[in-house]
């Protein structure tokens, strides 16, 4: 028995998050009805962040146990000619036997991207927020600031969220912005943090997203922080525009 690991990617359109559901697509269900078809045994896989509906990911990790004779390097090219064109295993390799995606020291990086202009490109209408105002983005990253370090992100949590404490702590916010077409923009938040809490990322994206259109200033993002209110930051934007960029294992 051998414990292998995969790194894989998603378009998360037509799933219903990571995590197994009954009666519905996610990508969990795919990965172990496709792995168990091949490998000729039952799997089951853990994963390292169990992405909502519509979110994305370039590099999610998971594990599983095996007794199959494919070397692990090679599981990738095996799966994928099997699964769906929205998913594949970008590479499967040994993990150590008491590896748990979940419980290690990790840095993950979120994606949220935004397309600004009059119209929505039809090439990214799965996997973009739209705005057709212009948004202030060095006003994004100035606001983005206040929000790095160890700080209590109750004002960045959803309202239902069951956890211990919403202690975390966010290494970096970037903003950056790329001309699609002359008037069309995306704007890209890249969020690196050492753990989120339930739509931190998105909540934070709508947040920045205000201050880019200048309903608030910088600076008041500061006192959102410190309200510890969920109802005084900004909206939770939609999933679709979420990518789960990296997991970075310390």
């Amino acid at each position: 028995m051998k414990r292998i690991k995969l790194v894989v990617a998603y378009d998360g359109t037509d799933y219903c998050g990571w995590q197994i559901q009954p009666g519905v697509p996610t990508i969990e269900g795919v990965l172990n009805e496709t792995l168990s078809r091949i490998l000729k045994e039952e799997i089951r896989v853990t994963g390292a962040s169990r992405t909502d509906a519509g979110v994305h990911a370039y590099g999610n990790v998971a594990v599983f146990d095996t007794e199959t004779p494919i070397p692990p390097e090679k599981i990738s090219f095996a799966v994928n000619p099997h699964l769906p064109e929205d998913v594949r295993i970008v590479r499967s390799e040994q993990a150590a036997d008491d590896f748990h995606p979940r419980y290690c020291d990790t840095k993950k990086t979120y994606e949220y991207h935004i397309q600004t202009g009059p119209m929505l490109y039809p090439t990214k209408g799965k996997y973009c927020h739209w705005l057709p105002k212009t948004l202030d983005v060095e006003a994004m990253r100035q606001a983005g600031r206040y929000l790095v370090g160890a700080h209590n992100f109750k004002s960045f949590c959803a309202a239902n969220a069951q956890v211990k404490t919403t202690v975390r702590k966010v290494c970096a916010i970037e903003v950056e912005q790329e001309t699609i077409m002359p008037g069309i923009r995306e704007v890209i938040i890249r969020v690196e943090g050492e753990g989120f809490l339930y739509n931190m990322v998105r909540i934070i994206s709508g947040t920045l997203i205000r201050v880019g259109l200048h309903v608030w200033q910088p600076e008041y993002v500061k006192t959102i922080l410190e309200a510890k209110d969920r109802t005084q930051a900004g909206e939770t934007v939609p999933a679709k525009g979420l990518f789960l960029k990296e997991i970075v294992y310390l």
